[in-house]
């Protein structure tokens, strides 16, 4: 079991629950948000460069992505956990969500993130006490793969607000990387959502607006199934489908995506959908606050919880 104890070169953490957040605790680092990242999802790209290279190499890379799902999804990540509940997972990945936005980071590097703590504990028993040092660390090493700038260690601990030192974090690094092998690069949902979204420009007729309206919804609801345990047994692509499908419904589109491109039968998709929409409806006042104000505006269900 990875305790506290185990990672650390110093005290022991007080409390079990994650401490702090991006918004209230006194040791925050300064704001180091970048121009277009840390929304949900940013927009569809609609370069000719990037339309060419998508219709080029989009169709082999999907295929290989899609290929990797199940020897990187973690099903059932609790099982093994004596201390650590779906509440807490819960707790953890919200608490991870106003932290990647604090930091400007990308949707690519939670999701990766949630991955990598997901695929950790299906390996490892976690002490409570250590959790949201695990929980950071996933995060740090997230950062590592796809971020320019990653947050520094002791930005990412400010947030704990001193529970866990420097060379705990650096330990327990250590641990998780040898207990999955090095082996990191899953597909996401961000990766899939991007992909169809692409897809969707390609068809005749297709309205870039509603794409890229969409798709930032798309994402609201996507970050919102990371933390909630039920959506651990959804493959990546099927969360992204669904949340693309359920995007369209609600916000009306008269061009919404062909599902069909995602390969899933349609039965399995209305499943989906149906889960996400009672996600949605369970948390009204937290959606709107992943989503820019423009787009809050073509929901009116959402514009009570902005």
């Amino acid at each position: 079991m990875v305790t506290a104890a185990s990672a650390r070169r110093g005290g022991t953490p007080q409390r079990r629950e994650p401490r702090g957040s991006p918004g209230r605790c006194p040791r925050r680092p300064a704001r180091r948000r970048r121009p277009g990242t840390g929304t949900a999802v940013a927009a569809v790209a609609e370069s000719p460069q990037e339309l060419q290279a998508f219709r080029d190499y989009g169709e082999s890379w999907y295929r290989s992505r899609k290929g990797l799902e199940s020897r990187f999804q973690a099903r059932e990540p609790l099982a093994r956990q004596p201390q650590v509940t779906a509440e807490a997972r819960c707790k953890l990945v919200s608490w991870l969500i106003p932290v990647h936005r604090h930091f400007g980071l990308s949707f690519e590097a939670l999701c990766l993130a949630v991955n990598t703590l997901d695929r950790f504990l299906t390996t490892t028993p976690v002490a409570a006490d250590c959790f949201q040092l695990l929980g950071v660390t996933a995060l740090l090493i997230a950062c590592k793969l796809v971020e320019v700038h990653p947050p520094s260690v002791k930005e990412l601990l400010a947030l704990c607000c001193g529970a866990f030192t420097v060379q705990q974090l650096r330990n327990l690094e250590c641990i998780v990387l040898l207990r999955l092998g090095f082996d990191l690069s899953a597909p996401t949902i961000s990766f899939f959502l991007e992909h169809f979204s692409q897809v969707r420009l390609q068809a005749q007729g297709a309205d870039a607006a509603e794409a890229a309206d969409a798709r930032i919804l798309a994402g609201g609801v996507a970050e919102l199934s990371l933390a909630d345990y039920a959506f651990t047994g959804y493959a990546p692509s099927l969360l992204a489908a669904g949340s693309l499908g359920l995007a369209d419904r609600l916000l009306g589109h008269r061009r919404p995506l062909d599902l069909r491109v995602s390969g899933y039968p349609e039965e399995l998709l209305r499943d989906c959908m149906e889960q996400l929409q009672l996600l949605v409806s369970l948390n009204g006042q937290s959606l709107p606050l992943l989503l820019p104000p423009e787009v809050v505006q073509k929901c009116p269900w959402l514009r009570g919880g902005r």
